[in-house]
């Protein structure tokens, strides 16, 4: 999910490290040929020192099954990853197989980074839903094919929530009972029910679709008004005035890593995250964590959604492009590879190896998988990805929230004044 939140924390020491106790090795660069004319691809991605192993498990079954193929690989944590992959694309050297954040697309789809993967007929995508595939879709080319899905989950503490008293959430909860339940928790616990979503886009989309709005229009601009802001944090500042939802000062803790967040800090009952990522927390929360879906609209609209927790593209400049879309379908289809990655990039978006892994897989995984199984069937199709300001316009949602936390500005002045930024910054 948006940067693999639990991935933040891995120094680049630790991977480093990892990456030199690796058979395969990791290597920063390639070639056009390998040893005994074979072709040769640099594949990279980010993640933890589990992902990189499974990964290069099966990047060597995928060359003992393409023996005319090498893959040299490298990866990274996510914000070191982030970084070089901009300085190679920017600088005409981006590699031939590369991950990719929902982020990301946009940004280097339009820059002319990314290979158009639907002209590959090695790569194969029956197996995809269709709303899935077309997030990897910019105008009408698929730059893009996603590799795992997550979806945002209510994680919170079920011993806390029970003993006080509050019933449990539950599918289809609207926003205003969830506010009624944050409300209880803070009575009943005497912390806040909740981190506070006043300050996450994230959040704020999922109300807004439940509304049925979206946060971006099809040709990358605001799909929502300052009016529509301002009461989305009208609303959460309330809740924060009355000690339902966590205060500024423990609100602007945030960091990314679940450790900093109220309820990992034992300061609050629930949390908003993505559902692989909320792994995190079962070394924070006596008994482990508990998901549980997000509010819907008033009318029982979902605006949750499956989005893909990552994708896998291939370079505009590639020498190899055939080879490289036989990867990309490899990690995508392969039954063999799939029982290596596991869960590895979130549940797997074969509709078919899905359902043949799910059965197996073990202890938070299998937590995970259960989750979106009970939600399949009941949410809307995901929005495209966003358009590349929003990097940019994720730290100035957060930072003209700041100001309502803190007082500074009321939630209509907080909302004019992102809107007008948000709009500059789609326009440049």
């Amino acid at each position: 999910m948006p940067g693999d939140r639990t991935m933040k924390s891995r120094t680049a020491a630790v991977v480093l490290a990892f990456c030199a106790t690796l058979a395969a090795g990791c290597s920063g660069s390639g070639g056009s040929s390998g040893t005994g004319g074979k072709v040769v691809l640099r594949y990279t991605w980010w993640g933890n020192p589990d992902r990189a192993a499974r990964t290069e498990q099966a990047v060597s079954l995928f060359e003992k099954k393409h023996p005319g193929i090498q893959v040299q690989t490298s990866f990274a944590g996510y914000d070191a990853y982030k970084q070089k992959l901009a300085t190679q694309a920017a600088g005409g050297d981006a590699p031939d197989v590369m991950q990719l954040d929902y982020r990301m697309i946009d940004q280097y789809a339009s820059g002319g980074v990314l290979l158009d993967l639907g002209k590959r007929t090695a790569l194969r995508t029956d197996d995809i839903d269709a709303g899935l595939l077309a997030t990897g879709v910019v105008d009408g080319k698929q730059y893009a094919v996603p590799q795992g899905r997550g979806t945002e989950t209510v994680v919170y503490d079920a011993k806390q929530w029970k003993a006080a008293g509050v019933a449990p959430p539950a599918q289809g909860w609207t926003w205003d009972e969830w506010a009624d339940a944050m409300r209880a928790l803070a009575k009943k616990s005497h912390k806040p029910g909740a981190t506070d979503p006043g300050q996450s886009e994230d959040a704020f989309e999922v109300w807004l679709r439940g509304r049925g709005k979206a946060l971006y229009t099809k040709d990358r601009r605001l799909g929502f008004t300052a009016d529509d802001l301002a009461r989305w944090w009208t609303f959460t500042d309330g809740l924060r005035r009355a000690g339902a939802v966590s205060s500024a000062e423990q609100t602007t803790q945030l960091d990314g890593s679940v450790e900093n967040t109220p309820l990992g800090r034992g300061k609050a009952v629930s949390d908003f995250n993505w559902d692989a990522p909320s792994s995190g927390y079962l070394a924070l929360v006596p008994g482990g964590p508990t998901l549980a879906p997000m509010p819907s609209g008033a009318d029982g609209t979902p605006g949750q959604y499956f989005k893909p927790s990552m994708f896998m593209g291939a370079a505009a400049d590639t020498g190899h492009p055939d080879q490289a879309a036989q990867l990309i379908d490899f990690m995508l289809n392969d039954p063999e590879a799939a029982a290596i990655l596991g869960a590895t990039r979130g549940i797997p978006v074969n509709e078919s190896i899905r359902k043949d892994l799910t059965p197996d897989l073990k202890d938070f995984d299998k937590t995970v998988a259960d989750f979106q199984s009970s939600l399949e069937g009941s949410l809307n199709a995901p929005p495209q990805a966003p358009p590349s300001g929003d990097n940019a316009l994720q730290t100035t949602f957060q930072r003209d929230y700041d100001q309502v936390s803190f007082e500074r500005m009321s939630p209509r002045e907080a909302a004019r004044n992102y809107v007008t930024e948000a709009k500059a910054e789609l326009r440049s």
